[in-house]
């Protein structure tokens, strides 16, 4: 059974939810998740969280409806020197950022400029997680990505979203097998995420569980099941 969901959005993110932490925490309890992740959009994106608000998240409760919580952010890349849109006294406080390419904050270069990109995220010690690397707008080299995720101990993230049929980043099913392919080889540890914005879609893997079958992943390298691995490994 999946444990864990880290990357969830609630209001703060700007995306039309009402959601607060609580809404989200008591749907994650009624999903039978133990550990929820709440990752809402760095200040670069349109709406989305201040730095304020994301200082304050060092004050929050870790235990909510029953649950562990994690109060992290998903960073935009801003530049493909892989400059990220929070400061780093502020990265401090949080328990870890995913890093992550959206439009508005930055075009999609070639192949080698994006990859280039999330590699040098990944140097950023508040990084933890690279999400939705599946976008087909943005082409990378997936064995040079694993590579570099092994060497920065990275978790490598697949988006049930992205791969949901109503998805909004193409068709990403063969750049997710891609990305597993590289993972095998390398021994990245992945993460199922819902990406859900507001509680419709905590803890739905639907499509993600359906591509570790296909792909016959090992069970050993997801870590949804492992709550205490996914806290080590984001050191929390």
């Amino acid at each position: 059974m999946y444990l864990c969901d880290m990357h969830t959005h609630t209001i703060a993110s700007g995306h039309g939810t009402s959601c607060t932490i609580a809404d989200m925490a008591k749907k994650a309890h009624e999903k039978g998740l133990t550990l929820l992740g709440i990752t809402d959009h760095g200040p670069g994106t349109l709406g989305a969280g201040t730095p304020s608000y994301f200082r304050s998240l060092a004050h929050a409760p870790r235990k909510r409806c029953g649950i562990r919580v994690c109060y992290g952010v998903e960073l935009n890349i801003t530049d493909f020197s892989g400059n990220l849109d929070l400061e780093d006294e502020i990265l401090e406080g949080l328990d870890y950022a995913i890093a992550s390419m959206h439009r508005p904050n930055l075009r999609p270069g070639g192949q080698t400029a994006n990859t280039l990109a999330y590699i040098q995220a990944m140097k950023h010690p508040a990084v933890r997680m690279i999400g939705h690397c599946d976008d087909v707008k943005y082409p990378v080299d997936y064995d040079e990505l694993t590579a570099a995720a092994r060497e920065y101990g990275i978790v490598m993230e697949i988006n049930n979203s992205s791969l949901s049929p109503e998805g909004y980043r193409g068709d990403t099913r063969a750049n997710n097998r891609m990305l597993l392919e590289g993972c095998l080889r390398n021994r990245v540890p992945v993460l199922l995420s819902s990406d859900s914005h507001g509680t419709a879609h905590i803890g739905d893997f639907t499509y993600a569980r359906a591509m570790v079958q296909e792909m016959n992943y090992p069970e050993e390298l997801i870590l949804n099941d492992k709550p205490e691995q996914v806290l080590k490994l984001l050191g929390t």
